[in-house]
């Protein structure tokens, strides 16, 4: 059997539903809040701003030179911390040591005797030091410059006439020539593809599309050279 909506609310007292009303009350009052303090933060405030009668634009110079102060340092700080950064990495992609100290090399000629060519490493690649004889001199000297591939005289090849410095490697594809080999008398060959160089390293036969190149060098003394 149901019971009515009155008989169920008659089971209460109107005392426990005031008790109950005041409770909730008192438990929102307590969830605001209300009895901690507010925080001051007048500490915190400049000086010159504490006083609410006084402008705030008799102060704006005081506050830009402690905001330019503050910008300057925090510049300083950027920048140092970017030099950092900068000198970091051109550390990271400097040459190491060793490479630095290949960068140049002395070569002394005098134990290069004539008609041989001597073969010393520079930067990782190789330097033929040709000691040429008078008749490979004449030789490459007869040569018509009109008929080559890339055009070069014997007298612009070899600062002096007796010793021809060139980079041991093929301009073809990288191959190292071998010295005194070829067609050409005195001259250099490749064996990997069979480019032929003559005796001023310029290229008369083969798929090599330039002669051997010619590194910076100059004469310290009449038998020293300094590559590089």
């Amino acid at each position: 059997m149901s019971l009515s909506f009155l008989s169920i609310f008659s089971r209460f007292p109107i005392e426990n539903c005031l008790n109950a009303s005041v409770l909730t009350f008192y438990l929102k009052y307590r969830y605001a809040h209300t009895d901690l303090p507010k925080p001051d933060f007048q500490e915190y405030r400049r000086k010159s701003l504490l006083n609410s009668n006084i402008s705030a634009k008799r102060s704006t110079d005081e506050r830009r030179t402690a905001n330019y102060a503050a910008s300057f340092v925090a510049g300083v700080a950027a920048l140092y911390g970017l030099k950092s950064h900068i000198l970091h990495y051109i550390f990271f992609l400097a040459p190491s040591r060793g490479i630095l100290a290949e960068a140049q090399i002395e070569i002394s000629l005098r134990d290069i005797p004539v008609g041989k060519v001597s073969i010393f490493k520079w930067q990782g690649k190789p330097i033929f030091v040709y000691h040429r004889s008078q008749s490979i001199i004449d030789q490459e000297r007869l040569v018509n410059i009109a008929e080559l591939r890339d055009p070069e005289s014997d007298n612009e090849r070899a600062k002096r006439p007796e010793w021809l410095i060139v980079i041991g490697i093929c301009t073809h594809l990288g191959c190292v020539p071998i010295p005194n080999a070829g067609i050409i008398r005195g001259g250099f060959y490749c064996p990997c593809h069979a480019s032929h160089f003559d005796a001023a390293g310029r290229i008369r036969r083969g798929p090599a599309p330039t002669n051997l190149e010619i590194p910076e060098y100059k004469f310290l003394t009449d038998d020293t050279i300094l590559v590089g």
